[in-house]
């Protein structure tokens, strides 16, 4: 006799939270996520369709596998994997569980999912980022991206949290958790024009660059000053 897990049928789809790393293509015009753990070098969209990670030609989330998207079910929960070393730049995305589903005590493996807010936490120096900008490493064809501020980002390879929202697409909602806070500050949602704090964030965020830029030129001009006078 064979057993069946217990069928479900909801009213609404479950709400999951998960940590996940933001990356941004190679040529800067795809948005996507790439997971923390097993599915980790497969980055997924913000709506998009789980795969077996070991190549399998099964629906996922199959019984005897572990494919499919993982999320659990307290927020909690969530947030405190992003304590450990490894995982602090990750982002906290809070997503919705559509398809085919397996429920487990503290979560879901499923089929299908769409990340609706993907919250981001401080620069390394403890202030509320404003961008998300390159980490150093990434996946082939994608440039992992962790949380910055105006100070900090310099000439790395960066986008705005507005920005990386637009790109993802499907009204993703972008969410700065301000610096030594447990709390959101600001917020941005893909559909609209952009708000103050938007363009505030943008402005903040050009005016970096351009300082670091001066910075650079400086530095270069005094070399070839000195040279000169050497001559």
């Amino acid at each position: 006799m064979r057993l069946r897990l217990p069928a479900e049928r909801p009213a609404e789809p479950p709400t999951g939270y998960k940590i996940a790393h933001p990356v941004l293509s190679q040529d800067g015009t795809r948005a996507c996520f790439t997971g923390v753990s097993l599915g980790g070098a497969l980055p997924y969209a913000v709506l998009d369709d789980a795969s077996c990670v070991y190549g399998r030609r099964h629906r996922a989330p199959a019984r005897l596998c572990d494919c499919g998207f993982h999320c659990v079910h307290d927020r909690a929960a969530a947030e405190a994997m992003l304590c450990t070393a490894e995982h602090r730049t990750a982002l906290l995305l809070e997503v919705c569980v559509l398809g085919a589903y397996i429920r487990f005590e503290r979560g879901f493996r499923y089929a299908r999912q769409r990340v609706r807010t993907a919250t981001v936490g401080p620069c390394d120096c403890g202030t509320t980022a404003v961008a998300l900008a390159d980490a150093g490493w990434g996946r082939p064809g994608w440039r992992a991206l962790a949380p910055v501020c105006p100070g900090c980002v310099r000439g790395r390879t960066s986008v705005s949290l507005a920005g990386f929202a637009r790109l993802a697409g499907q009204g993703l909602r972008m969410v700065a958790r301000g610096g030594g806070t447990g709390s959101p500050s600001t917020g941005s949602a893909v559909g609209t024009e952009p708000g103050v704090p938007e363009l505030v964030a943008e402005a903040a965020l050009l005016q970096a660059r351009l300082d670091w830029f001066q910075s650079q030129l400086a530095r270069l001009g005094e070399r070839g000053t000195g040279g000169a006078g050497q001559d």
